[in-house]
């Protein structure tokens, strides 16, 4: 058992139960990218009943919901999560891949226990602040469409986060420890090219082929890859072909273009080489061209007290309490892993094993990983005007890859809903140390600002930029 030595855990274990409840229903209602209408309205619900002052559509998301408690004093964030991913439905504990609905959508990121992990801490911290009667205010900001959609970004460029003073988050994992701030700045834009229809065969000198720019561009980026520093990632999806009729010269075609860099400034200095590609693509095939950022994330800045607070909470709490029937069913799962899987985990969060448990008996060290296995995320964008702070949740057996129908089929188990208490401890205890002791926020903010000195914030979303909403994607 953990011991509850921190005055806030004992408010967790009453509180559990609600919120476990709260993650499975938003797991068997998976929604994608600002469509989170379910999710939000029960992540609303339960705000509304734990006595918050709530807020929806905040940042003019629809599916975005902030809840806040407490008076006067610091401001703490606790960011939470519920979007859902494309073509992972997966029937809940079976170990084989088995969609409840084809081609639906599944929680393959484990959102749904990141959004109710983060309410509960938030929870947890509202009686906290009551019983104590110290000054402050605790909110919980649900986030919309982080996978692709970079909600956060669009919510601090409309200043939500403006007079909050510390952030909190976690993520699922297969390991618990303080997260290493190491992610990639990115860049999600579209690259529409406009030319000239004709008879491919009767008249083929009078067309224009948008498609043969999009080709030639795509050559282009992958021949820069050679030039481009070893962290920095291009990916690409054809959006719009032009078509299906191979005889008709392609008047206009889309490409989508994930630029993905290890700083802001790496990052805008490689959107302007892409974009250079763009152009010399176009010259080449007597087309048009116009790029249109789509999304957008910032690197995560790290912040050293911060870590050291979190990590201290975690040695306090120790590693969740799996049990041999959580090791059993998690054997089941890493059963259809390859080593390779395995290894990959291992590697990425800096853990040497020990042992055979499928599932995580350790709280890593901060700063563990060494930064190769990285993606991206738009807490990054936070973290850039606020000092941030993460932690990573054992929730899944070890090897479990992201993005995957074993990550979703883990995401209602025992050993989940364990996970993610652990992880709402820890945070809540982190956030509860911060209130008595405002010291320690002054200490987080000069580190913020030490880091961050000579280089200015340029927000990764323009202003230009709007959200992706259906209303407008269907427009």
């Amino acid at each position: 058992m953990m011991q509850n030595t921190h005055s806030v855990w004992p408010i967790i274990d009453s509180k559990r139960e609600a919120f476990v409840e709260l993650s499975d229903r938003v797991w068997e209602t998976p929604e994608l990218n600002y469509r989170e209408e379910r999710s939000a309205a029960e992540h609303e619900r339960l705000l509304r009943e734990e006595g918050f002052r709530v807020q929806r559509g905040i940042a003019g998301l629809p599916t975005a919901v902030m809840g806040e408690a407490g008076e006067g004093g610091p401001v703490i964030a606790i960011l939470g999560e519920y979007d859902a991913l494309p073509g992972l439905s997966q029937e809940a504990g079976v170990a084989e891949e088995r969609p409840v609905v084809d081609g639906g959508n599944g929680h393959g990121c484990g959102h749904n226990l990141l959004g109710a992990g983060s309410m509960l801490a938030a929870a947890a911290l509202k009686d906290f602040l009551a019983e104590s009667g110290l000054p402050g205010r605790v909110r919980y900001y649900g986030c919309p469409a982080e996978e692709g959609g970079s909600s956060k970004g669009f919510m601090v460029r409309s200043g939500v986060f403006d007079d909050v003073d510390i952030a909190i988050s976690w993520h699922p994992a297969p390991f618990a420890g303080v997260n290493n701030p190491i992610s990639l700045a990115c860049n999600e834009i579209d690259f529409t090219f406009h030319g000239r229809a004709s008879h491919a065969a009767a008249t083929p000198h009078l067309g224009r082929s948008a498609l043969d720019a999009v080709e030639l561009m795509n050559i282009g980026v992958n021949y820069m890859r050679e030039h481009m520093p070893s962290s920095a990632r291009v990916h690409y999806a054809i959006i719009d072909g032009g078509g299906i009729a191979p005889n008709v010269v392609q008047a206009r075609a889309t490409v989508r273009h994930l630029v993905r860099a290890r700083t802001l400034p790496e990052l805008l200095e490689l959107v302007a080489r892409v974009k250079k590609i763009a152009e010399g693509a176009a010259l080449m095939t007597e087309t048009t061209v116009r790029a249109q950022i789509i999304s957008g994330d910032a690197n995560l800045v790290g912040n050293a007290p911060l870590e050291a607070l979190m990590h201290r909470q975690l040695e306090q709490l120790g590693p969740p309490q799996f049990d041999d029937a959580d090791r059993e069913i998690a054997a089941k799962f890493q059963a259809t892993l390859s080593r390779e899987d395995i290894r990959s985990s291992y590697a990425r969060f800096g853990v040497t094993p020990k042992g055979d448990s499928p599932l995580c008996d350790i709280i890593f060290p901060p700063e563990s990983g060494d930064g190769t296995f990285v993606g991206s995320t738009d807490v990054g964008t936070v973290s850039w005007v606020v000092p941030t702070v993460q932690m990573r949740g054992a929730t899944y057996a070890i090897g479990t890859p992201g993005h995957s129908w074993q990550l979703v089929a883990q995401g209602k188990l025992p050993a989940a809903h364990k996970g993610m208490e652990h992880a709402a401890k820890v945070m809540a205890a982190t956030g509860a140390e911060l209130f008595r002791d405002p010291s320690l926020i002054e200490a987080a903010k000069a580190d913020h600002r030490a880091r961050l000195e000579g280089t200015p914030f340029v927000n990764p979303i323009p202003d230009d930029v709007e959200p992706p909403l259906p209303d407008r994607a269907a427009a």
